[in-house]
């Protein structure tokens, strides 16, 4: 089973991982979404913090991911990118 396969069985689990962390607007970009997985890649995902939220809700989100989707998970919100690149990869970030 590939990266999105796998995404796409537990997207409703994802979006209920998320909602329990305080974090909305699930997005996916990187190389699963350029079709270039590799050995050892990982999946990245976009989430917007809501109120509330802390860095032990973004990080309990992150490694709950991990443990559902079986593969290292790259959690990010847009605030935590490069502004260099940011709007480039909020442009082709895909909603779960």
């Amino acid at each position: 089973m590939n990266f999105l396969d796998n995404i796409h069985i537990h997207r409703q689990q994802v979006l209920d991982l998320a909602a329990q962390y305080r974090a909305g607007n699930v997005r996916l970009f990187g190389s699963v979404l350029r079709g270039e997985v590799a050995r050892g890649s990982d999946i990245d995902m976009l989430v917007d913090p809501l109120p509330g939220a802390t860095l032990f809700d973004l990080g309990g989100l992150q490694l709950e991911l991990q443990e559902l989707l079986g593969v290292p998970v790259d959690l990010l919100t847009p605030g935590d990118l490069p502004e260099s690149w940011r709007q480039s990869v909020l442009s082709v970030a895909v909603p779960l």
